[in-house]
């Protein structure tokens, strides 16, 4: 097995599931995006209604984006993945993250973004960057607790669904960093 699939197989941990988003899961995710989440409006995309189908299709088809589905106990939950996977220079980005509504505040997202992690540093990557809007004080306040380091703010580097023009704050955790604290 290459690195590479090595770093998209399934994750399982005791209730937890974590498989690579394809078609099939077009239907269960759409069950899972309600299109009055207020998240949305801090999202580079909105997974909702009308904007589902086209969001989802450019996720399948985005090369750079690798998304796992997350089940819980069988039930979806959400996706996260790896982005601008970079194996010659060892590093990637986790991110891409979508928890249902019932689903934030749970603790499950601290449950995921270890395995994500660790899935990284066994297939050798040393550095994990996480790239969020500067408006999403909550994505924020989880990288830090899991340790990850602020490093800057890209200004007005991407423009939103809502035509938002957003500065993206980045994070970093090294592998070395990551396994002093184990």
């Amino acid at each position: 097995m290459s690195r590479i699939e090595q770093l998209l197989a399934p994750i399982d941990a005791p209730g937890l599931h974590l498989e690579q988003v394809t078609e099939e899961h077009r239907e269960t995710l759409r069950a899972i995006c309600p299109a009055d989440d207020p998240v949305w409006e801090i999202y580079p995309r909105r997974l909702a209604e009308e904007d589902f189908d086209p969001a989802f299709d450019a996720i399948l088809n985005n090369p750079d984006y690798c998304p796992f589905m997350i089940f819980a106990d069988g039930v979806a939950m959400g996706m996260s993945g790896f982005l601008n996977i970079n194996p010659a220079d060892n590093w990637l980005e986790l991110g891409g993250t979508y928890m249902k509504p019932a689903a934030r505040g749970t603790g499950l997202n601290s449950r995921i973004k270890p395995l994500l992690i660790g899935r990284a540093l066994e297939c050798d990557f040393t550095r994990i960057e996480f790239r969020i809007d500067q408006r999403n004080i909550r994505s924020q306040k989880a990288v830090e607790k899991l340790g990850a380091v602020y490093e800057g703010t890209l200004r007005k580097q991407r423009i939103t669904w809502t035509g938002h023009i957003r500065d993206t704050m980045i994070y970093s955790i090294l592998a070395d960093e990551w396994r002093a604290r184990a």
